[in-house]
């Protein structure tokens, strides 16, 4: 039976739908039925589902060839989820929401895209595929939120991961897909079941399965094809719709990279673009080092690698995906450059890098991308992984060895190599092959890639480094052939490896760099040079080397390479000279077997200054002569015999020296012969003529190094070779014709005549006869002295320079080993003259400084030679004379000059310099003593320390230190330090750093060379005279002031004592004020000390001394210096900083001290003296950058507090220096504060306290700004550890809002009108709300629970109660709102204190706060207790009824606005009180300033949103609107009763037809009770409410009810209130009157009359042009009381009308008059006096009794038809106004009318009759047609009656 039922069932819808003709129609019941005969589907019956199948064929052919039928998807998709549904119904209605969703509008589509998300859990995959198809296109459509945190996102993806997985594979494809693309099914499928039909899977997918597009699988190309594919404009638009998608950020962000990556890459240029915009927007956002990304792009990029896994077996051919196409690479190539997990994901990064360099689809952009990706795996990877590294360096070679096309991509490929090998050297260093492979390429390839190439092997130098063995020979080998090479680069880098894969000690890669130095190319010899001169200190990584080879291994080798290569074309013609080196590497040669000779001998090897060089001298002798005494006859060995290295050394040195010379090859010849003379002289005594050659070249320096070698290999020969050497000399000395020669011979002279000396001086000594031959012509060779001495004399005053500087050096030689044969004084050349001649010479302008500087050294060793040397006094006065300004390397000489004329025979001048140091030196002891060092000390302290002139004190001070270091030993130094301290002390305070610091230096050596009490007192003067800045005691004279009161330590310059002075007070903290000698000694920063004479003074080596005694202060001394470095005095910084590189030597030193350091530093940041203060925020800037302060978390406070200070000091620079610490104090503290920070909790509970009450509250803008911005940032950072201060930090926050804004404002707000302040107001919250401070409290208000919430609220009220600032209030009402949404339950015992606390402040006099507060209160309920809601709305209900202000009364509107919106429910529940007060406040009058949007449009709001429609809720809350109302009636205000009024006239109305006892009695009670008393603005709204309900109750006020008022009482009261004076309010009184006895039919007309007759004629026409007259000249009758006149004139007339009774009685007394006064106006009255009237008379007419048959008199009838028939032609005739016309047409028509039912035309008169058919015929003719016809009707009807 039920079967039955269902098909007879289906059979009515079959027969509708055949009855349905019209698209609508048929829309409207596929709409009905459609869902239900789906669902029948599911019937067991087979009949049914039959007739099922038939009617949906039936349906699809109609609906397909109707697209604009619209079908039900919405009810098919709620269908469609239902989980008990059948599949096969399913399977049926996904087809129809196919078909039905693309025919809806855009926007429906939108609302039911979220529905078809949902349906698709757990569907079959075919059906998912299908509704996301239906999706994609809506998704650009779709309308997303612009803040997504704040508003619902449409789609609510964050349960649902398995649809959002989906989702985004299947935009995936979108985006993969091609447009235009088209899927080529084959003819015949396989079976994708069976196993055997993937086995030859080729890059198609497999047999028979068509190529899908790059990047997809055929599954996927398929799906995205569909059942109808897209357009190419179509599938633009959904990958579009995908990007707005991501973009909106409805997915995670994570998940939708890929996603951008691949739209960035599309080819339609739309697309492409608004993914690369959403992709650089989030380029900051996106962590390109999650896995999750990196594998998805990886993935993406390689497809699905077929592996020989199971997985990879398991895969079925169509859903392989292909690997994406080039372009898609190469926009993903450059996302992996930034990640350093790409680089690290092995294997695939190695497969993309293959992919790219040697892929089927690759081009060079892609190959470039896939290099730079090489070298960031090389940067990336770890060193460990071999696999890859091998795999890498295989590609790279693969590449470059088949790779022709792209040089620049060859150069990065070489480069990648180079970066491999100094990731991974353990892959090279055995593969010397790959090595010569890339030399020969440098060889053979372009310039370009030449450069590359060169990069490569520079880098890959160091996997070499470590080779032994075959593989060092075969790497020898490699080296020294392509250090031949043409290609300079391959000789660079030839050269790289000789000097880094070798031992420093290794000779052949020496030797090949000693060749590589004499290379043309500066880049090849320059650093072949720097390899050779610079000396390796460290020891290398291969064991047992030395630093240098030994040398006489090297000179062998290179004795033997220059044999070998005599014999070769190498060798190298100079002239006659044949070299086996060219001249540079020869030269080169030379110096470096130079620096082995002094390696070898102990000695420091320097090729740098010949000075320098000859310091070494006396190890070398040492060295020498050991060499040579280990075989005796060396020097007779025949060439080509086993030769001694000394003499290779010197044969080599003979070689180039003959081809080429040089002055460094002549100096190594001279200093190897000098060291040893007895026995290497001899071997150039047949060369003499050799040297005497070189004696004339035209070097300068040449000469004088040949002339010493002369004399060297002279001296050693007999007597008579002697003085005929002499005698030759002085003859050549005679010849003019070169000066050259002549310079030679001078030289050799004097060095000649200075060995001999000093031979004979030794011989003296010794008492030992080894030369008699020299002993026996003593006469005579003194003789021959005496003539070369005058010789040489005589060129001082030669015009040429050279020869006079050959002359002062050379009489110096004579004069330094012995005394000079010449008179004492007398005329000519004598020793007073040479002495006046040279002292002359020293401040002259036209010597030159060589001059100058040799003049001073000879006057210097006079008295050395010479004991009895008669002028020593007067040479010392004349050398200290001297003095000049700007010669401060001169006075050093000077310095050395007088110490060495001061002790005379005893100086150190005297020895050999060759073979003796200084140390070594003992002055012989047979020699008469010419010490006059007390005289020159004396001197010196006297006079020259004290001068006036600073020159002279500089140099005084240079000559005294000169004198304590060399004469250190002498008793007169030791005797009178204290004196010498004293000078030290008074140049201290010289503004000349020179000068400081020499005398620093002298003070230091002074110290040391005391014994204990000599010390203590030197000491004690130091530091006295340095602290107190007292004068010293000696005598110095008034003018001078030695130190100048109170400018001790002020100066900023450095240009005074301050240094020192801070050195002191260091020293006296220790209590160790000798110290101070130690700081002095280590703050040496003058340039001069690095010079050849400051070296001379050894201070480095005192310097690195005084340090190590100093290490025991450290813990005392590191926090004073930490900070000094950061003094802004830069003489004080610099000496400090000096001392701290001394000291500090350890970098973990300041975190050792740390804790010292700070406190020093936080103690003198307030110190009174502005430089320490300075240095100390500086010191403190450097202290805590970059460091973990988790050690001194509790000093912080005092550390902020302490520079918020000094952030406000008198100093600009201090304040600057604060400024910039507390910057970096706060970068610190930040840091410390984030979650991954161990003491995270600690810092935030310390640093808040602080920031609040000190910070935010600070009258300082700068360190208010700092603070909130620190606060900002922390607040980001420590999260929820912020829970616990939040009770402090949010109120605190809140009031700086205030605090922080600018006090102008609130000046402006007071001065601006009402409507600017409401919009200034708005703009200074909407600031405050968006500040820092206010996000910092949003990030706490996260947090917060009911544990913080007792702490809060007290303040929160507190602040809302007690502030001041709008700010403040307006951000407190956003917290509370805050709180209510973030935990309503914690702050419900809270609520009712935070309501007192609003209410209080609803009142503010800003409209903004007011609104702030009532929004507040509006959440705030939801969490209230309804006793607390129910206070609230009472007295929001009086102050609204009793308060006149308008403040109140807004206020009370926007709370109970705010409550019904945001509290709807509290609203419903507590309806009775706030729904009666909103109806009545709708009837507020608007305020003229408010205009339309006033509180009256909030409480309409509030009614009509919470009642069912105005009328089902003023009978729902009738009895409480009554109260209400009655209240505001009964109000004092005027205004408040006239919005009762109006509140109750809307009842009234809006009830009329409903009224009942009991309700009718309240209400008309009420509205009679309002009308007592006087007239009030508004009250017309009383009398309109009872015109209303009277009119529509009157039936029911007939009836007698308690309680209810009757109509007699009514009408009584509105006609008194007729009497009334107010026109306006009479109008409405008449109304009234008028509506009620038309209503109740009561006869009072002639009451009214006695009302209306005297208004009617008081404006009759006569009285109105009789006023007119009187006032003629008074214009002041405005329009509006003409209008007033013209509406009681009208209302009179109306209300005639609506009053004319149904009384024959009162109709016989009045009914002529009443026609008489019509009739008059009708002629004489204005067109809308006229319209009223003929309604007036229409009334009259209808309720005249004599047109009734009943009440006939024909007279009287007569009488008032004549009248009325001559007054109404008037109106009939009226051209201007067709209302007129037509109201009196109308009236003829009724007249007619009542006549022809009564029968009593008699009573029409012919003339009345007559007069009507005139005026209607002219009416025939009237404009408006239809009043044509009716005249013309009428007409007829006039017509047939007569």
């Amino acid at each position: 039976m039920a079967a039955q039922d269902e098909l007879n069932q289906l059979e009515r819808v079959f027969l509708r739908l055949g009855h349905a003709e019209t698209d609508e129609q048929l829309q409207h019941i596929i709409s009905k039925f459609l869902p239900p005969v789906l669902l029948k589907l599911s019937s067991i019956q087979e009949g049914v589902r039959k007739k099922v199948m038939e009617l949906l064929v039936h349906l699809n052919k109609r609906i397909k060839s109707r697209p604009k039928i619209q079908l039900p998807v919405e009810t098919l998709l709620v269908q469609y989820q239902d989980p008990a549904a059948a599949s096969f119904v399913t399977n049926f209605t996904i087809i129809y929401i196919k078909m039905g969703y693309p025919r809806l509008d855009v926007e429906e589509q939108c609302e039911l895209a979220p529905t078809l998300l949902t349906a698709m859990e757990g569907k079959p995959q075919p059906q998912q595929d299908s509704l996301m198809h239906l999706l994609i296109p809506t998704l650009f459509s779709m309308k997303y939120p612009s803040e997504p945190s704040k508003v619902a996102s449409p789609f609510i993806l964050v349960e649902k991961p398995k649809t959002v997985h989906l989702l985004l594979d299947f935009m995936l494809d979108v985006l993969m897909m091609p447009y235009g693309f088209v899927l080529n099914e084959p003819q015949s499928r396989p079976n994708p079941a069976s196993p055997q039909s993937s086995a030859g899977n080729g890059s198609a997918g497999g047999v028979g399965i068509p190529q899908p597009p790059p990047g997809m699988s055929f599954y996927g190309a398929k799906r995205i094809i569909g059942e109808t594919p897209w357009t190419p404009e179509q599938l633009e638009q959904c990958k579009l719709g995908i990007v707005k998608f991501i973009k909106a950020e409805q997915v995670p962000e994570v998940e939708a990279v890929v996603h951008l990556v691949i739209a960035s890459s599309d080819t339609r240029h739309s697309v492409a673009t608004a993914a690369d915009l959403e992709l650089k927007s989030k380029q900051s956002i996106i962590d390109w080092n999650n896995p999750l990304i990196i594998n998805k792009i990886y993935k993406v990029y390689l497809g699905d690698i077929p592996l020989k896994t199971k997985e990879g077996a398991a895969l079925k051919p169509e859903l392989k995906r292909e690997p994406v196409s080039t372009r898609v690479k190469l926009k993903i190539l450059p996302h992996l450059l930034r990640s350093r997990l790409a680089a690290d994901t092995f294997p695939a990064n190695i497969q993309v890098v293959y992919d790219g360099l040697f892929g089927a689809n690759t081009n060079n952009k892609l190959r470039s991308l896939s290099l730079q990706f090489v070298h960031h795996i090389c940067l990336v990877c770890p060193d460990n992984n071999k696999p890859l590294g091998l795999m890498l360096l295989n590609g790279l070679t693969k590449l470059i060895n088949e790779y022709k096309e792209e040089p620049k991509l060859l150069c990065v490929a070489y480069s990648a190599v180079g970066k491999l090998s100094s990731r991974m050297p353990q892959l090279f260093s055995k593969d010397i092959a790959l090595v010569q492979q890339f030399f020969e390429a440098m060889c053979k390839d372009d310039p370009e890639i030449r450069l590359s190439i060169q990069e490569a092997l520079s880098l890959m130098v160091g996997a070499y480094t470590s080779l032994q063995g075959a593989l060092l020979n075969l790497m020898e080998a490699l080296v020294a052939a392509y250090m031949e090479k043409p290609e300079v680069q391959v000789r660079q880098v030839a050269m790289k490896f000789a000097s880094t894969v070798f031992a420093p000690d290794h000779i052949p890669s020496r030797y090949l760099i000693l060749l590589a130095a004499g290379d043309p190319r500066e880049e090849v010899h320059g650093e072949a040079q720097r390899v050779l001169r610079a000396f390796p200190v460290k020891t290398t990584e291969k064991e047992g080397s030395k630093p240098m080879p030994s040398f006489p291994e090297m000179v062998s080798y290179i004795q033997e390479k220059a044999s070998e290569r005599m014999k070769t074309p190498a060798k190298y013609t100079v002239g006659t000279s044949i070299l086996p080196f060219n001249p540079s590497a020869f030269g080169e040669i030379i110096l470096y077997l130079r620096m082995c000779l002094a390696h070898s001998a102990g000695a420091m090897p320097t090729s740098q200054s010949l000075a320098d060089m000859q310091d070494n001298s006396p190890a070398i002798a040492s060295y020498v002569r050991n060499l040579l005494s280990g075989n005796p006859n060396s020097l007779l060995v025949p060439k080509g015999g086993d030769s001694n290295p000394v003499q290779l050394y010197m044969e080599l040195l003979q070689q180039l020296l003959s081809a080429i010379g040089g002055v460094p090859v002549m100096y190594c010849l001279l200093e190897v012969v000098s060291v040893y003379p007895q026995k290497l002289a001899a071997k150039f005594t047949d060369k003499i003529d050799w040297i005497k050659g070189l004696m004339n070249t035209n070097k300068e320096d040449m000469r004088e190094l040949a002339a010493q070698l002369y004399a060297v290999v002279v001296s050693t020969m007999s007597g008579n070779e002697l003085n005929t050497a002499v005698q030759n000399l002085v003859k050549i000395t005679k010849d003019n014709h070169s000066p050259e020669t002549q310079h030679g011979a001078i030289l050799a002279l004097g060095y000649l005549v200075g060995r001999y000396l000093a031979k004979k001086k030794v011989s003296a000594d010794i008492q030992n006869q080894e030369q008699p031959m020299i002993t026996r012509s003593l006469p005579e060779n003194e003789e021959l002295i005496r003539s070369a001495t005058n010789t040489i004399g005589s060129f001082l005053d030669s015009p040429s320079p050279l020869l006079t500087v050959a002359a002062c050096t050379a009489l110096g030689e004579i004069s330094r080993n012995g005394a000079l044969l010449i008179p004492n004084e007398g005329t000519g050349f004598t020793k007073l003259h040479l002495v006046e001649s040279l002292l002359s010479r020293i401040p002259s302008g036209k010597e030159n400084n060589k001059m100058k500087e040799r003049a001073i050294q000879t006057l210097g060793f006079f008295p050395v030679g010479d004991g009895e040397f008669p002028h020593q006094k007067k040479l010392l006065q004349g050398l200290m004379d001297s003095v000049e300004a700007k010669q401060l390397e001169l006075q050093f000489t000077v310095g050395e000059a007088i110490t060495s004329a001061a002790i005379g025979t005893s100086s150190v001048a005297s020895r050999d310099v060759w073979t003796c140091t200084e140390e070594e030196y003992t002055p012989p002891a047979e020699v008469k003593v010419n010490d006059v060092v007390p005289w020159v000390l004396n001197m010196i302290l006297n006079k020259y320390i004290i001068s006036q002139n600073p020159h002279v004190r500089q140099a005084s001070c240079i000559w005294l230190l000169s004198l304590v270091k060399k004469l250190s030993q002498h008793k007169e130094i030791k005797s009178h330090l204290k004196e010498i301290q004293t000078a030290f002390i008074s140049i201290l305070s010289d503004p000349d750093e020179l000068s400081q610091d020499v005398a620093s230096k002298g003070l230091g050596m002074v110290y040391e060379l005391g014994n204990e009490q000599d010390q203590q007192e030197l000491v004690s003067t130091l530091v006295e005279t340095l602290m107190t800045g007292k004068r010293a005691k000696h005598g110095v004279s008034e003018d001078t002031e030695v130190f100048q009161g109170g400018s001790l330590g002020k100066t900023p310059d450095g240009q005074s004592l301050s240094t020192y002075k801070e050195l002191c007070a260091l020293a006296s903290d220790l209590n160790q004020p000798d110290l101070v000698y130690k700081f002095m000694n280590l703050a040496n920063h003058h340039a001069m000390w690095n010079s050849r004479k400051g070296a001379a003074f050894g201070f480095n080596m005192i310097a690195a001394k005084a340090g190590e005694q100093l290490t025991p202060y450290l813990s005392q001394l590191v926090p004073r210096l930490y900070r000094y470095q950061f003094d802004p005095n830069l003489g004080i910084r610099q000496a400090m900083t000096s001392i701290w590189d001394a000291l500090v030597t350890d970098k973990k030193s300041v975190d050792r001290y740390l804790k010292e350091i700070l406190q020093d530093i936080i103690s003198n940041l307030t110190n009174n003296m502005w430089r320490v203060r300075e240095s100390s925020c500086l010191a403190l800037n450097d202290l805590i950058r970059g460091r973990q302060l988790d050690d001194i978390i509790d000093q912080l406070p005092e550390i902020w507090e302490t520079l918020f200070r000094v952030r406000d000091d008198i100093k600009e620079s201090v304040r600057k220096a604060a400024d910039l610490t507390l910057k970096s104090l706060s970068k610190v503290c930040v840091r410390m504060c984030e979650p991954s920070s161990a003491a995270a909790q600690r810092t935030v509970a310390v640093l808040l306290p602080c920031l609040l009450e000190k910070g935010i509250m600070s009258n300082v803008s700068e360190v208010r700004a700092l603070s909130i911005q620190t606060l900002v940032k922390i607040s980001k950072s420590a999260g929820a550890r912020l829970k616990p201060h939040a009770p402090r930090l949010i109120p605190a926050l809140l009031e700086s809002l205030t605090v922080l804004e600018p006090q102008v404002l609130n000046y402006l707000s007071l001065r601006a009108t009402e409507q600017e302040k409401t919009a200034m107001d708005g703009a200074r919250l909407s600031a405050a709300k968006s500040s820092p401070m206010m996000e910092t409290i949003n990030m706490c208000l996260q947090h917060l629970d009911a544990s913080v919430l007792g702490q809060l609220v007290p303040r929160l009220c507190d602040l809302l109660k007690g502030a001041v600032g709008l700010g403040t209030k307006g951000a407190c009402a956003s917290v509370i709102v805050s709180l209510t949404v973030q935990c309503p339950q914690d702050l419900t015992p809270y609520s009712g204190k935070l309501m007192s606390a609003l209410v209080n402040g609803l009142n503010d006099r800003s409209s903004v706060v007011q609104k702030s507060f009532a929004f507040a209160l509006g959440h705030v309920v939801r969490t209230a207790k309804d006793s607390s809601v129910e206070k609230l709305l009472t007295k929001l209900g009086t102050w609204y009824l009793e308060k006149e202000e308008p403040i109140y009364k807004s206020s009370c509107a926007l709370t109970v606005h705010a409550i019904g919106h945001y509290s709807p429910d509290v609203l419903k529940n507590h309806a009775e009180q706030a729904l009666p007060l909103a109806f009545l406040g709708m009837h507020e009058a608007p305020n003229e300033e408010q205009g339309e949007n006033g509180d009256s449009t909030l409480w309409t709001e509030v009614w009509q949103d919470n009642v069912p429609g105005s009328f089902g809720g003023i009978r729902l809350y009738m009895q409480e609107l009554i109260a209400i109302t009655q209240k505001a009636l009964q109000s004092q205000s005027w205004k408040m009763k006239a919005q009762g009024a109006a509140a109750m006239a809307s009842i009234a109305k809006q009830q009329t037809g409903s009224l009942v006892a009991p309700h009718l009695g309240m209400v008309l009670s009420a509205l009679l009770q309002g009308l007592a008393g006087r007239i009030w603005t508004g009250k017309e709204e009383l009398l309109k409410a009872i015109g209303s309900v009277v009119s529509a109750c009157s039936g029911d006020l007939k009836k007698s009810v308690p309680g209810q008022p009757n109509i007699i009482e009514v009408i009584d009261l509105v006609l008194k209130e007729c009497h009334k004076e107010n026109l306006r309010y009479k109008i409405a009184a008449l109304k009234c009157a008028a509506d009620v006895l038309q209503a109740t039919q009561e006869d009072r007309f002639q009451e009214l009359v006695g009302i209306l007759i005297p208004l009617i004629n008081k404006n009759s026409p006569t009285s109105a042009h009789t006023r007119k007259s009187k006032e003629d000249d008074d214009d002041d009758l405005d329009e509006k009381e003409k209008e007033l006149q013209m509406e009681s004139l009208l209302c009179a007339f109306e209300s005639l009308g609506k009053a004319w009774p149904k009384s024959p009685a009162t109709q016989g007394q009045y009914r002529l008059q009443l026609c008489q006064l019509m009739c008059e106006r009708l002629k004489l009255s204005t067109w809308r006096v006229q319209v009223g009237v003929l309604q007036s008379m229409k009334a009259y007419f209808q309720g005249l009794l004599l047109l009734d048959k009943d009440h006939t008199d024909s007279v009287e009838l007569s009488e008032i038809l004549t009248k009325t028939c001559d007054a109404i032609t008037f109106p009939l005739e009226n051209k201007s106004y067709s209302s007129v016309r037509t109201e009196a047409l109308n009236i003829v028509e009724l007249l007619i009318r009542k006549i022809d039912e009564c029968h009593q035309w008699g009573s029409l008169t012919p003339d009345s009759r007559n007069q009507l058919i005139n005026s209607l015929t002219t009416m025939e003719s009237d404009s408006r047609p239809e009043l044509g016809e009716k005249a013309t009707e009428l007409r007829k009807r006039l017509q047939n009656l007569s």
